[in-house]
């Protein structure tokens, strides 16, 4: 697929990526377990990740620069997080088993670290994940667990915690002086939502993060400017902020935005959603330019 993606906006757009990476995915994979209760071990929601076949909804990186290191962590067993949080029944019994426990995944998805080679020559680490929602799950509350502790990666990443493992044998995090770009659907809103609003917080306010709080005509016409998708639905959250591109604090910003037209605008059809039809995604593009200052 990211190859007919990548022929696409060349031909179309004339747009030129000669990097494109797609992860491996946990989604779709079965796990072999009942990981939501139904007495069955072969559903969408039974996969390391949820998914109805391997790969669906997995994330792909396209470059017009060439990229050198990558770093997965795709294996990384949620159990193995020193600060991670079993999902327990109401009864105050763990919801997994110690085996189911044991063998599943941190990441829904994987968590990506490409190493981007800059045109002057310095390394830009674009930190990809797809977080999965904290929603679709009971009182034991695994999917909201799972979604906090797959954005809280981040923050111990970007700090260098040795207790990281990628998929290669090698740990650790990031070093000091690494300029970065956290990208992603992180399915967390700091303000509103299903989801560990305290989390996603702490990884805006990083120290090492720099939040550049892209905006929009159409999320400001429903009174929240930076938000970034739209699920209207009855019932439904609304509007709210979970996508996001974060630049690492020693690098320079000059612009961000998010594509979310007004709904008097014409190209307000490329985002318009009627009912259950989406014109394109109930989640918007964010955008955000960086600019190289001399070394």
């Amino acid at each position: 697929f990211v190859e007919l993606l990548q022929s696409d906006l060349d031909q179309s757009a004339g747009i030129n990526f000669p990097t494109a990476i797609a992860a491996p995915s946990n989604t779709g994979i079965p796990s072999g377990f009942d990981l939501n209760g139904d007495g069955q071990k072969m559903g969408a929601a039974d996969a390391l990740g949820y998914g109805r076949f391997p790969g669906q909804y997995a994330l792909a990186v396209l470059s017009v620069f060439e990229s050198g290191s990558q770093r997965a962590f795709k294996d990384l067993k949620w159990s193995a997080v020193p600060w991670a949080v079993k999902p327990m029944n109401p009864d105050g019994t763990p919801y997994f088993p110690d085996d189911v426990w044991a063998a599943l995944p941190l990441s829904s998805k994987t968590h990506l670290d490409v190493a981007i080679h800059l045109p002057d020559g310095r390394i830009l680490h674009l930190l990809s994940s797809h977080p999965t929602p904290p929603v679709f799950d009971g009182p034991e509350n695994r999917n909201g667990l799972r979604n906090a502790a797959e954005v809280r990666f981040w923050i111990d990443y970007i700090d260098g915690a040795d207790w990281i493992l990628d998929d290669d044998g090698t740990s650790g995090g990031l070093p000091p002086e690494a300029s970065f770009v956290i990208l992603g659907d992180l399915n967390a809103d700091p303000l509103k939502g299903d989801g560990d609003r305290t989390t996603v917080a702490r990884l805006l306010a990083h120290p090492r993060v720099r939040d550049p709080r892209p905006a929009s005509p159409g999320a400001a016409e429903l009174g929240r400017p930076h938000d970034t998708a739209d699920w209207p639905e009855m019932n439904g959250p609304g509007n709210l902020r979970v996508d996001y591109v974060l630049p690492s604090s020693n690098l320079t910003l000059a612009g961000s935005g998010v594509f979310w037209p007004t709904t008097d605008d014409p190209i307000h059809r490329l985002v318009e959603i009627k009912g259950r039809d989406l014109a394109s995604s109930d989640h918007r593009l964010v955008w955000v330019d960086i600019k190289l200052e001399p070394q």
